[in-house]
C-alpha cells in the first residue's frame, strides 16, 4: 500500500532560503510545511522592537545587489528604502578609519599618500616577498599592504574567527571591498542598496503566505514523525547535524549580542563601527536607530557583537571554509546522495556551507527551484 503524505515539501528552516523556496513552490501549486526551531520566522534577518526601535536582532542586515530581478523580487513584499550609501567605520588604537579600505583609509595610515597611484605603489612596496596568497594574511597584505593589515585587519579578524590570519583561507578577505577613491560607500559597486525602516519581517510574512508554518519545532529531534508528512525535504540547517556529525563536525563561528540603551550623546556617529584592537572584547557595535533615519529618538539602541566558538547550544553563523572543512563538507554531500538521493535538497548558508549575502541567497534558491522545474 502506498504511503500517504500530507505535503509535497517539508521545508526545514524559515529563514530567507526556506521562505523563498516555500513561496516559489506554493506558487507552483505544491503544498509546503515550513518548520523552524526558533520561535519566529526570518532566520537571522528577523527584526523586533526594542524600546520603540526596530532592531536587527542577529546583526545588521543591509540589502544590496546589482541584480534587478532580485531587487524587484524583494520589493514585491517589502517597502525597502533606497539608501544613498552605507558607510561603516573602524576604530583602532583610539583612531577612526573609513571602511571599506579606500583612499580615506590609506591617506590616514600614510599621511604622505594622497593619490591612488601613490597608494598602489605603497601597497606594492609593502607586499613584496609575500608568497602565500592562499592564506588570509598573505592575500590581505597583497591587497592593502602590511600597515593596514596590522592595524585594521589582523586583530579584528583573529577575534572574529578565533584563529591566526595565517591559518584562515584567503576567500574571507575577498569579501571586503578595496577601492582607490575617496568614496566611503561600502556597497557603491551595487546598483541597489537599502534597509526597510519597519524591518524585514513583512518580507517573510509575504513569502510564507499560504504555507503551513510550525515554529519552535526542532527537525533533528522530531524527524521520524516529520519525515512521514512530506514527499521531499528542503533542508537549510547544517549538513553535518543531519548525519549526527558522523564524518566529523564542520567548523563554524558563532555570535552573541548584548543589546542596551544609550543616551544620544553616546552615539558613535555611524550605524556600524568595527573595533579592530584585539584587546577590545567585541568585534563591532551596531546603532539600530540609524536604520530608521526619518524617525526622531531620544535614546539609541545599540548591540555589542561578540564572536564566540561554535560549541554547545551556540548557533552556527559563519562557515570556516578551510581546505579540511570543505573536503569534509563534500563528503557529507556524497553521503547525502547515497542515503537520500534526490529526496533531500539543500539550501542557504548552512546547507551549502558557504557565506551568502542576502541577494545571493535569493538568487541561489531561485536557481534551485528552476532546476527542480526541469526535473
Amino acid at each position: 500500500m502506498e504511503k500517504v503524505t500530507k505535503f509535497d515539501w517539508l521545508v526545514v528552516g524559515a529563514g530567507l532560503s526556506g521562505a523563498v523556496f516555500a513561496h516559489e513552490m506554493t506558487k507552483r501549486g505544491k503544498t509546503c510545511l515550513v518548520i523552524d526551531k526558533r520561535t519566529h520566522v526570518g532566520g537571522n534577518c528577523y527584526c523586533e522592537q526594542y524600546d520603540g526601535v526596530m532592531m536587527h536582532k542577529y546583526g545588521a542586515h543591509i540589502f544590496h545587489t546589482s541584480d534587478k530581478q532580485v531587487w524587484d523580487y524583494v520589493k514585491k513584499h517589502l517597502k525597502i528604502n533606497r539608501l544613498g550609501s552605507y558607510a561603516p567605520m573602524a576604530m583602532a588604537g583610539g583612531e577612526v578609519f573609513a571602511l571599506p579600505f579606500n583612499m580615506n583609509t590609506f591617506s590616514k595610515i600614510w599621511p604622505d599618500v594622497r593619490f591612488p597611484e601613490e597608494a598602489k605603489k605603497r601597497i606594492e612596496e609593502q607586499s613584496k616577498g609575500v608568497k602565500d596568497l592562499e592564506t588570509l594574511e598573505g592575500a590581505a597584505i597583497s591587497q592593502v599592504g602590511k600597515d593596514v593589515f596590522e592595524k585594521l585587519i589582523k586583530g579584528y579578524t583573529e577575534k572574529q574567527w578565533g584563529r591566526s590570519c595565517a591559518e584562515l583561507p584567503a576567500e574571507i578577505i575577498g569579501r571586503i571591498p578595496v577601492k582607490f577613491d575617496y568614496n566611503n560607500n561600502y556597497f557603491n559597486s551595487d546598483l541597489y542598496i537599502g534597509v526597510p525602516e519597519g524591518g524585514y519581517n513583512d518580507l517573510f510574512k509575504g513569502l510564507l503566505e499560504g504555507c503551513e508554518v510550525v515554529l519552535g519545532c526542532d527537525y533533528l529531534r522530531n524527524r521520524t514523525s516529520l519525515d512521514g508528512l512530506a514527499k521531499r525535504v528542503f533542508y537549510t540547517g547544517p549538513i553535518d547535524a543531519l548525519f549526527g556529525e558522523a564524518l566529523g563536525k564542520l567548523d563554524y563561528r558563532s555570535l552573541e549580542f548584548d543589546t542596551k540603551i544609550r543616551d544620544l550623546e553616546q552615539s558613535q556617529g555611524c550605524a556600524v563601527m568595527n573595533y579592530c584592537d584585539k584587546d577590545v572584547p567585541y568585534t563591532r557595535i551596531i546603532e539600530h536607530n540609524r536604520f530608521a533615519p526619518s524617525r526622531r529618538h531620544e535614546e539609541i539602541v545599540v548591540s555589542l557583537e561578540y564572536s564566540k566558538p561554535y560549541e554547545g547550544d551556540a548557533e552556527p553563523y559563519y562557515p570556516v571554509r578551510t581546505e579540511e572543512s570543505k573536503e569534509r563538507y563534500e563528503k557529507y554531500v556524497q553521503l547525502s546522495n547515497t542515503v537520500y538521493g534526490d529526496r533531500v535538497v539543500f539550501g542557504g548558508r548552512l546547507g551549502h556551507f558557504r557565506y551568502f549575502d542576502m541577494d545571493e541567497v535569493i538568487r541561489d534558491t531561485l536557481g534551485i527551484v528552476e532546476g527542480l522545474d526541469n526535473e
